[in-house]
């Protein structure tokens, strides 16, 4: 998957800082080897204490491995990253993406207004040089 720079110096900085196991994931079970899906739960409650505030780890924020998922999606498209893109990295499909994000793109009128009227600069700009 396509990530910005900006991610693969983060990525490269936390390898760099902390390694990886010997198969090379950054990510292993208490005892080695690969996280198995019934150790995922404790594995991600142990991750909340070590990354979180008390306060934040007596809260929602990331209950839920889902969390950061749904957080990106919805962040990927308050950035302006198209439907059909955000859909593709997701895994999902368009009309998936429209019925659980829809609400992420509510009173984004203004921003989309001036997105269109700067194409149709752009546009006319374009046809005055021609």
């Amino acid at each position: 998957m396509p990530i910005p720079p900006v991610l693969v110096a983060i990525l490269r900085d936390h390898i760099e800082a902390f390694g990886t196991t010997a198969e090379g994931r950054m990510f292993s079970a208490v005892r080695g080897g690969p996280v198995r899906s019934q150790e995922y739960g404790a594995v991600w409650k142990g991750a909340r204490k070590k990354a979180l505030t008390p306060a934040q780890v007596a809260s929602p924020l990331a209950a839920i491995p889902y969390d950061l998922r749904h957080a990106c999606v919805s962040f990927w498209l308050r950035s302006g990253v198209s439907l059909a893109k955000t859909a593709r990295r997701a895994g999902q499909s368009v009309a998936v993406l429209q019925r659980y994000y829809a609400k992420v793109l509510d009173g984004e009128e203004a921003r989309m207004n001036a997105l269109i009227e700067q194409g149709l600069a752009e546009h006319d700009g374009e046809a005055e040089g021609s």
